[in-house]
Parts: C-alpha cells; structure tokens; sequence
C-alpha cells in the first residue's frame, strides 16, 4: 500500500468518526503530537514534505497478516452515553473505511479500537 492510499483510509476513518452525534474532537496521542512538532521542525529546516496527518486522533496500520487495525482516540460530548457514542464510532468507522476499500480493490477485515479521552 501506499502513503497516499494509507493517508485517503486515515480521512476517511477521522471524516466518519467526527460525523457520530456526541463527538466534539479527536484526540491526537502524545507520541503522534510529538511527530507532528518534529515534522514542523523539519518542514522548516527542509522546506517542503507535507506531514502525515496522524494528529487528528486516527491511527491506522495494516497489520502482516493484511488487515486494517484503526485506534480513534475520541472527545465526547458529556451530554451524551460515552459507551453509545463509542459504538457508533466504531460501526462508522468500520463502515467507511471498508467502503473505501471496496471501492479501490483493496477489501481486507477492518477492526476498530475507540478511546475516549474525555468529555467536554
């Protein structure tokens, strides 16, 4: 696979996520923070490379075995039911980025971990 095609599964996973009724934001990780920060730094020093767009809170790998493993890290909306709001996430996430396998030959299991950092 390629970065283009790993980073169109990375919008489509944040575009599905951030769709669900009770999601106010996805949380970057500490460590993709700290990528992005880095990236910053070489994009000045190296003017140019655009970064990877993990900062959005969606990391995605293909695992060995061919198959797609999606962690959404989530901030929710407290007037909502935290474990509803996760599921619905992980069916919509699920959903799109098996989709859009489809539709690019590409179809592989999809698996989808939701964390929800907090609720605003």
């Amino acid at each position: 696979m390629n970065v283009s095609h790993c980073e169109n599964i990375h919008r489509a996973a944040a575009r599905a996520a951030l769709d669900v009724a009770g999601v106010v934001a996805l949380q970057p990780a500490l460590a993709d923070r700290l990528a992005v920060a880095a990236s910053r730094v070489y994009e000045a020093v190296a003017a140019g490379t655009t970064g990877r767009q993990q900062a959005t809170g969606v990391h995605c790998e293909l695992t060995p075995v061919g198959a797609w493993h999606l962690e959404v890290r989530c901030i929710l909306d407290k007037d909502h039911r935290v474990v509803d709001v996760a599921r619905r996430v992980r069916e919509s996430v699920r959903t799109a980025v098996t989709s859009y396998l489809a539709q690019h030959g590409g179809a592989a299991p999809v698996t989808v971990v939701v964390t929800v950092t907090r609720t605003v």
